[in-house]
């Protein structure tokens, strides 16, 4: 399933990243959502470009955010690394996309992670 995942993102990329690189811009900035399925709590956090974030026995690093020039409130594509601390090991590393949290998520147990939207510091309501 994994892989068939894998392929779609592929030919999805292929497909459409020259017209999709042209319009879609930079965040600084990113809301993300974390669930923890043991405990049941859910925080909302908003991290910077570069800054990782813990949850449990997780790190989430975000490395990036973009979102599209025409639609801004439309969709959000953030490149996520997810590390077990414990174990020093990296369980994730992609892009997530807001519309389609399943399409290629954190697959862990206890965890999930999944972006909301970018936010766009200009204060355009995001």
């Amino acid at each position: 399933m994994r892989r068939a995942v894998l392929i779609l993102m592929s030919c999805i990329t292929l497909g459409f990243s020259a017209s999709a690189q042209e319009k879609a811009v930079g965040a600084q900035a990113a809301l993300l959502r974390l669930l923890d399925r043991v405990s049941g709590e859910v925080q909302d956090i908003s991290m910077q470009v570069g800054q990782s974030q813990a949850m449990g026995f997780i790190s989430i690093r975000l490395d990036e955010c973009r979102y599209p020039v025409d639609n801004p409130m439309g969709d959000a594509y953030a490149r996520l690394t997810v590390t077990d601390q414990r174990r020093n090991e990296q369980l994730f590393s992609g892009w997530m996309l807001a519309s389609s949290p399943a399409l290629n998520p954190l697959d862990h147990a206890r965890y999930d992670v999944w972006v909301l939207r970018c936010e766009i510091s200009s204060g355009s309501g995001q």
